[in-house]
């Protein structure tokens, strides 16, 4: 009788191979696990990716979770001049401190150097702008904003408001502001009549646009939009075609292709009926059909990941 091969199936537990496989296994895991989602927890989370990740020009109030201790109105708003984190300005007889979401660089750590700017900006003199690099250990964002609060948010067809009213823009910004400004496209918040999510429809010249980030896990969505799609439902209506989809702060963001004729206002309907199917969709626990896996893996192959 032979000799029985001592090989075995994989390398020994504890040897360098074995290390380096797990390792490999370990950086593979974490390529396709979702991003994190740095704004979970918060009411605000799907508008705060939106104004972060592709809206222009808008501005929003925070409610912060300890009003009685700051002295300024703090703003939350897409980005600022020079595309710096946060200033502090006179407006109106009052100090009034603006937080932006898009900051150049990108913020590295996005919950943790957003939750420090709010701080400071809560109690900032006007004129000052906000130094991240000088800035003490940061609280976290449930610690200064109130958690379950939603966001009032304005959407701006330029960058006017970068300004107080009735002060002048000084020579040296107004370049900046004038290529600013071409870049604002027209843009609104949509509702939805159950809250779910954020949806965001941009006219960006032959066809408009709506992307719908979305609050549940990637997976989750994901199943349900396949089989939605193999159903034929994965539409807001005549005139509008799915796109594909994209992943950004841990979200996933379906896209649609519309009929830029339609005014914004007019996919309420188309809204409303597919956010019923989708949670129809979500709440089925049959596993996928062949051609709801088809459909799956179509949309997975089409997806991208912004951040």
């Amino acid at each position: 009788m032979g000799k029985k091969s001592k090989r075995g199936s994989g390398p020994r537990p504890g040897s360098n191979r074995a290390e380096r496989v797990a390792a490999r296994k370990a950086r593979q895991a974490a390529a396709l696990a979702p991003p994190p989602r740095p704004f979970a927890g918060l009411a605000a989370e799907c508008d705060l990716v939106a104004l972060r990740t592709f809206v222009a020009s808008a501005t929003a109030p925070l409610e912060l979770a300890e009003p009685a201790g700051s002295r300024n109105e703090v703003s939350i708003v897409t980005i600022l001049p020079g595309a710096g984190p946060a200033l502090a300005r006179e407006n109106g007889g009052a100090t009034e401190g603006l937080v932006a979401l898009q900051t150049e660089p990108d913020r590295a750590a996005p919950a943790i150097e957003l939750a420090g700017a709010i701080a400071w900006a809560a109690h900032a003199e006007a004129g000052s702008e906000f130094d991240l690099e000088a800035a003490d250990e940061s609280p976290s964002l449930d610690e200064v904003i109130k958690a379950d609060a939603t966001l009032d948010i304005t959407v701006h067809d330029d960058f006017a408001w970068w300004f107080p009213e009735g002060t002048e823009t000084p020579a040296e910004i107004k370049p900046m502001l004038e290529r600013a400004n071409d870049s604002v496209l027209p843009t609104a918040r949509l509702v939805v009549d159950s809250g779910n999510g954020a949806p965001w429809w941009v006219d960006a010249g032959e066809r408009a646009h709506l992307r719908w980030i979305r609050p549940e896990p990637e997976d989750n969505l994901m199943a349900a939009m396949a089989r939605l799609h193999a159903a034929g439902r994965l539409t807001l209506g005549e005139g509008s075609r799915f796109a594909g989809s994209f992943r950004t702060h841990g979200l996933l963001v379906p896209v649609f292709d519309l009929d830029n004729e339609m005014h914004h206002e007019e996919w309420h309907a188309g809204l409303n009926q597919l956010d019923e199917w989708l949670s129809e969709a979500l709440a089925e626990t049959t596993p996928l059909t062949t051609a709801e896996l088809r459909s799956r893996d179509g949309i997975r192959g089409r997806q991208v990941t912004l951040r």
